[in-house]
């Protein structure tokens, strides 16, 4: 999945870490997380430098992960930092908490925003 790394961005190995899970999922395993979720994620992911990073997480229709916006309308843009990011997934910081001090912005459904945390943990344990 090195086609999801982006050079200056933590957070990309993760990406491309989800992105594996998902692939190694059934396709039933798969159906599953969409039902649950049923959702895409856009994820604007800035770094220190400044640089934006855009993935899609798509758990509606295709069930993959991608580099870029999201190709059909995304259900939720999340805006955060690389470090961010990288402290959701390690299970440093909640994404309510990340709301709730600014470290994290959405636009959108913002419901769906909390399942986030479940889809980075799932793909986790996946690992």
């Amino acid at each position: 999945m090195s086609d999801l790394k982006v050079d200056g961005f933590k957070s990309s190995d993760l990406i491309s870490s989800i992105a594996t899970a998902f692939a190694n999922s059934s396709p039933a395993e798969k159906a599953e997380q969409k039902k649950k979720v049923n959702g895409i994620f856009q994820l604007n992911v800035k770094n220190d430098q400044g640089t934006e990073a855009i993935w899609t997480i798509d758990l509606k229709k295709t069930g993959e992960v991608y580099k870029g916006p999201a190709k059909t309308k995304a259900d939720v843009t999340i805006s955060l930092s690389d470090e961010t990011l990288t402290e959701l997934a390690s299970g440093k910081l909640n994404g309510q908490k990340a709301f709730m001090t600014g470290k994290l912005k959405t636009k959108g459904n913002i419901m769906l925003a909390t399942k986030l945390d479940g889809v980075l943990k799932s793909a986790k344990a996946k690992l």
